[in-house]
């Protein structure tokens, strides 16, 4: 792997040219502010999926109680 002088690999360098290049719309690819916006909707989006398995968790658990003799 080729490095610069300031020890940035030139793979490295390159992600960066091409993120800065789509950041001034110039690519196909998501922008920076897209990324960041697209991580902190999949975070929100898992809540309540976490949410809704500790529901059904619960609710298996008080139905097995109700279901054995006391």
């Amino acid at each position: 792997m080729p490095w610069r002088n300031d020890g940035i690999s030139e793979s490295c360098l390159r992600n960066w040219t091409a993120q800065a290049n789509t950041d001034d719309n110039d690519g196909g690819r998501l922008t920076s502010a897209e990324k960041k916006e697209l991580a902190e909707l999949r975070k929100k989006n898992r809540q309540p999926e976490m949410k809704n398995e500790i529901l059904k968790r619960a609710a298996a658990y008080f139905a097995w109680e109700n279901v054995l003799p006391t």
